[in-house]
């Protein structure tokens, strides 16, 4: 799945509010197959993907974890960091080696409260990957179980 503009972090935010957020950035590798979080556990991280794939899954009594989404290239991993009860609400996994921009929740949290400005940008820039999930979330589960199919938005 291709990334929406709203969900691609260089182009999202304003360059000021770019470059403070990446301040706060660690490169990191990421090995295939390694798991980034679980569902329900503390959300104290987020990823910006570099290169690679994280495939995000939900935990299905008795069967395989059912994957959700794919995400690549500039893309944000991870928003329930942002929202109480900072528990994931997925669980994610690198499908290919993945490298990526990774940041403390806490850190970057601390920093919106102490720029009010950077955090409305952040808060808009999260809200907007959110919404955007939700929308293709709602029409794969149209195409997968509604009798014609999503039959595009309304």
């Amino acid at each position: 799945m291709n990334a929406s503009p709203t969900t691609r972090m260089p182009r999202a935010l304003p360059a000021d509010h770019r470059d403070q957020l990446m301040k706060l950035a660690r490169e990191v590798s990421i090995p295939q197959g390694a798991r980034l979080f679980e569902e329900g556990a503390h959300a104290d991280r987020f990823w910006i993907i570099r290169t690679g794939t994280i495939a995000l899954d939900m935990h299905v009594p008795g069967r395989r974890a059912a994957v959700i989404e794919s995400l690549g290239h500039n893309e944000l991993v991870g928003w329930s960091w942002l929202f109480g009860p900072h528990a994931w609400h997925l669980g994610a996994e690198a499908t290919t080696p993945v490298r990526a921009w990774e940041f403390d929740a806490t850190a970057v949290r601390t920093q919106c409260q102490d720029d009010p400005a950077f955090g409305v940008s952040v808060f808009q820039w999260v809200g907007d990957i959110v919404a955007h999930r939700l929308r293709s979330a709602r029409t794969r589960l149209l195409d997968l179980y509604a009798p014609y199919g999503s039959g595009g938005m309304r």
